[in-house]
């Protein structure tokens, strides 16, 4: 591994002086990625580098500066008062086309993309809503399976300004960042047209601002702990506030549940009169063994069994989030209610063999291996180191973690500690990051003093990790993996020239 060039730590800290007129965190991680020379492969298409047009490149600026005045995505007033009548000033453009609504705690996002890919290969125009995004705020929005372009996105937020500001001015608090790109994934999905919309929900259910939809088809992946302190305290509880995405005579496709947590799931769809397929009952998992690049799968769907499924991703949980996918799409379709017969088979393995999944077990390097997990709380956590010791046969793996301060992060250093000989602890640029040697002080009484290194910048982080990962040299299996936060994960993948 080559060092830094003497000068580069003064570059880094001028470049980033020199952008004070922008978002301050961006500055930082691309000014990082103009210094740090563990470059990867080509940029993957689905994440969107910064635009190419200097005019361009200025407008997103303007937009982001302008959504990053609003409440961020953890400060939240639970109500879908302003997202509703943001859609209504906009005519409701939810309402242009049916869609799939998808929850839980984990899996969400990778579901949300299977699904999008299988609709898709059935010559279906899709729009996809999901979030947090990697690098681009753009990601979070996309046509047809592809993120809008720059000049779209801007051109979506001017049209629906005017609005936006029309219902600022009546609310008691202003439209938060996360309800302002909801209201304008709606929109863009309306305009396009779109045959059918994919949306995640942010946080929650009941009151999440996505859920001003009327979804035929609710997907509820699996629900465990995280954001206890709005949520719930147990898993029971979490999925009562999960619950409120499943509508009236809506078909409920539920992923492997905690008992508390299905049964007060199987209550709401009682009480609505849902239809409800349960993993592992209505369909699931067959098979799975593992296959270059990915998995070979055999999945029982809700109208019979598709085999030799090629899966492009690592990892049991990935397998059941195919399941949970593919069933979902045949719920859409009306397979097992309206039609017996199941999906094309030759149609739902090009799907799958097509779909991605940035920054989830994602190799963006390899002598050392680099790989970027956006696992952020335990049970997320148990599920990466699992999926790493069945698809990768490291004989020495070094850990970078950077979490956020509100994340269970004994609990994700805990379920990554057999895993890791060495963690090296850092921190990201957000306002959330926890600050590294607080974080390092958790990890010492998790791995012990001798396993943990710190290294607060990012850039500094990789290079140590990869330095201690070819230690054994340049055959001997060493790889790192980047986890503990989606920011992490995607500043990561700038710093190594991924997008």
């Amino acid at each position: 591994m080559s060092e830094l060039p003497p000068d580069d730590s003064d570059r880094f800290e001028e470049i980033v002086d020199a952008e004070t007129d922008r978002d301050p965190d961006l500055a930082v991680i691309e000014a990082g990625s103009r210094t740090l020379r563990t470059q990867g492969g080509p940029p993957e298409a689905d994440v969107p580098a910064r635009p190419a047009d200097p005019e361009t490149d200025k407008a997103l600026r303007e937009v982001e500066a302008e959504l990053a005045t609003r409440w961020g995505e953890t400060k939240l007033e639970p109500s879908v008062s302003r997202i509703t009548a943001l859609m209504d000033v906009l005519g409701d453009p939810q309402r242009a086309y049916p869609s799939i609504h998808i929850t839980g705690t984990n899996g969400k996002t990778s579901t949300a993309r299977m699904i999008e890919a299988l609709l898709g290969a059935f010559d279906l125009r899709t729009g996809r809503y999901t979030s947090p995004h990697v690098q681009s705020v753009t990601e979070r929005i996309s046509l047809d399976g592809s993120p809008i372009s720059a000049e779209r996105f801007i051109e979506t937020y001017d049209d629906i300004k005017p609005y936006i500001e029309m219902v600022d001015g009546q609310q008691e608090f202003r439209l938060s960042f996360f309800e302002v790109l909801t209201g304008m994934a709606y929109a863009a999905f309306a305009d396009a047209p779109v045959d059918v919309a994919v949306v995640e929900v942010g946080m929650g259910g009941s009151w999440d601002a996505t859920n001003v939809i009327d979804s035929d088809v609710a997907v509820v992946t699996p629900i465990d702990l995280d954001h206890t302190d709005r949520l719930g305290e147990t898993p029971g509880e979490i999925a009562s506030e999960k619950s409120g995405i499943v509508k009236q005579d809506a078909t409920v496709i539920l992923a492997q549940q905690p008992v508390d947590a299905a049964q007060v799931l199987l209550k709401k769809a009682v009480e609505v009169d849902a239809t409800v397929a349960r993993e592992g009952l209505e369909f699931g998992v067959v098979s799975r063994q593992v296959a270059v690049g990915g998995q070979l799968l055999t999945l029982r769907g809700l109208g019979g069994e598709y085999e030799e499924v090629y899966l492009p991703l690592h990892g049991p949980y990935q397998a059941h989030n195919a399941a949970v996918a593919l069933a979902a799409v045949e719920a859409f379709f009306g397979v097992g209610s309206q039609r017996p017969e199941p999906l094309d088979l030759d149609t739902v393995r090009k799907a799958f063999a097509a779909v991605s999944a940035p920054g989830r077990l994602e190799v963006v390097r390899r002598s050392p291996t680099v790989v970027l997990d956006a696992a952020h709380n335990p049970a997320g956590a148990r599920a990466t180191a699992e999926a790493v010791g069945e698809a990768f046969d490291f004989s020495r793996l070094i850990g970078v973690v950077g979490a956020s301060g509100d994340k269970n992060v004994r609990g994700l250093l805990e379920a990554f500690e057999p895993i890791f000989a060495e963690v090296v602890i850092t921190q990201n640029s957000s306002h959330r990051a926890m600050d590294a040697d607080e974080l390092a002080a958790i990890a010492v009484e998790v791995f012990g003093e001798d396993r943990v290194q710190v290294e607060p910048r990012l850039d500094d982080a990789l290079e140590a990790a990869i330095t201690l990962a070819e230690e054994e040299g340049e055959f001997a299996g060493g790889g790192v993996l980047v986890t503990g936060s989606v920011i992490t994960v995607g500043e990561a993948r700038l710093l190594l020239g991924r997008g």
